[in-house]
């Protein structure tokens, strides 16, 4: 986005238009414990080699996947909103406060994010929106699952701030930290640090239709 946000100073008229001007990022909390066990208990028991090791490094990368509607368990809540006529590149990195109640009473085992993009200045305004609640689109959602899963109950909160900053190794790769409260009848209050990468995820190579990643890298461990 900040190579967006130089053209438009460079080459923006003053009745030039911008498409989209304006950008939302919103959250909302999922119950997700089979493709969860899927992903991460996974390592336990690869083709014969226990590499338990390697859950935790691979929940700190975050899942660009479809989110079902069905598996949402909060209230959305919009953390980051930017109007591109204004926005600053020091404006993308951030850090926000969140807040989303449960709508259910269930297990929070990821957040779920995406993002609105509106074109307010056309004559007939568009929102173009990645939601789950929405016809899914290319973009999918980004999730974000959490080390220890929150339990909580219909009207419980479930509260934090969220980073994000450019990583310092790869200009396209993005280093984030979310904090997790709840003071419901299920306690939790802890930070995580993640980082989404352009490159090929642990996430991914657990996948059981992709052997030859995972062979490499049981192959790699056992060198090692």
């Amino acid at each position: 986005l900040d190579t967006v946000l130089k053209a438009r100073d460079k080459y923006l008229q003053p009745d030039g238009l911008l498409l989209p001007d304006r950008v939302c990022i919103l959250m909302a909390g999922i119950e997700d414990s089979q493709y969860k066990q899927e992903k991460f208990g996974f390592w336990d028991n690869v083709y014969g080699e226990k590499m338990t090791c390697v859950k935790r490094v691979a929940l700190s990368e975050p899942l660009v996947d479809l989110a079902e509607k069905k598996l949402i368990a909060s209230s959305t809540c919009t953390f980051f909103d930017l109007d591109l006529y204004t926005a600053k590149v020091e404006d993308l990195n951030f850090s926000h406060k969140y807040e989303i109640t449960m709508t259910r009473n269930d297990t929070i085992h990821a957040l779920a994010c995406w993002f609105d993009a509106y074109f307010s200045k056309l004559q007939n305004p568009v929102k173009l929106s990645t939601s789950p609640f929405t016809k899914s689109t290319h973009w999918r959602q980004t999730i974000f699952y959490l080390n220890e899963p929150i339990y909580a109950k219909e009207g419980e909160k479930i509260k934090g701030s969220i980073a994000v900053r450019k990583s310092a190794s790869h200009f396209r790769d993005l280093d984030i930290k979310i904090s997790f409260h709840c003071d419901g009848e299920t306690k939790a209050n802890y930070t995580q640090m993640y980082k989404l990468t352009q490159h090929l995820s642990l996430i991914h190579i657990s996948e059981p239709t992709r052997p030859l990643y995972i062979s490499y890298a049981v192959f790699c461990l056992k060198k090692k």
